[in-house]
């Protein structure tokens, strides 16, 4: 059975971090390139950043240099680091293998960004 849950979301003011953490189980965790992706109220949900089984990084530019995304594969677990942090980062904020997410999605975090 397939489960991603993500957690470390909460109400921050403008300026501020938080750390996203999701981990995997019931998939072979290491050969997947693993991404965080977004949803805004009333927008579709966006990709954020990926990374590749091997490491590579790739984010959008609307978080370039404020976000970074890691992996630990011993432990199943992919991380978001979200460094100033903008009003407009608010989102419900889940990960999901990427580039083709699996028909599985967790219950996401909350992220608020507001003061």
């Amino acid at each position: 059975q397939v489960q991603l849950v993500e957690s470390g979301g909460g109400l921050v003011q403008p300026g501020g971090s938080l750390r996203l953490s999701c981990t995997a189980s019931g998939i072979i965790f290491n050969i997947y390139h693993m991404g965080w992706y977004r949803q805004a109220p009333g927008k579709q949900r966006e990709l954020v950043t990926f990374i590749t089984n091997d490491g590579s990084t790739n984010y959008a530019d609307s978080v370039k240099g404020r976000f970074t995304i890691s992996r630990d594969n011993a432990e199943n677990t992919v991380y978001l680091q979200m460094n100033s942090l903008k009003p407009e980062d608010t989102a419900v904020y889940y990960c999901n293998a990427y580039p083709s997410p699996l028909n599985f999605w967790g219950q996401g975090t909350q992220v608020t960004i507001s003061s």
